[in-house]
């Protein structure tokens, strides 16, 4: 036995004859401080923040509260109710919210 550890992807290129056709010479940029302090996920969340990317239930949030506060019939209610459901499946479990009424209108209001 020659090689003390298999490398698939280093006998892949040998066989196809490209195993020295490779130039990194230039190649890429360092990565920054940053990105070395946070693992994957928060990375991703600083580069969505930045960009200005909403999760959808955010945007929801925001629409149900616009729709809360210029409310005015029942009409109007069990529309904004059925987006409250698609906003309870969508968000997390901690910041979902009950449906409104127009009686307690003024309450919901003060919530969203």
């Amino acid at each position: 036995m020659e090689k003390k550890y298999n490398d698939l992807i280093g006998e892949i290129l040998e066989a196809s004859g490209e195993k020295d056709n490779f130039n990194y010479e230039g190649k890429g940029k360092p990565l920054s401080k940053d990105y070395l302090k946070m693992d994957t996920f928060q990375h991703f969340q600083k580069i969505a923040k930045d960009a200005g990317y909403l999760p959808p239930w955010l945007e929801l949030q925001k629409e149900i509260s616009q729709l809360v506060h210029s409310c005015e019939t029942e009409k109007h209610v069990k529309a904004i109710n059925k987006k409250i459901n698609k906003y309870n499946k969508s968000c997390p479990p901690s910041m979902q919210k009950n449906l409104i009424s127009l009686d307690e209108l003024d309450a919901a209001k003060n919530i969203w």
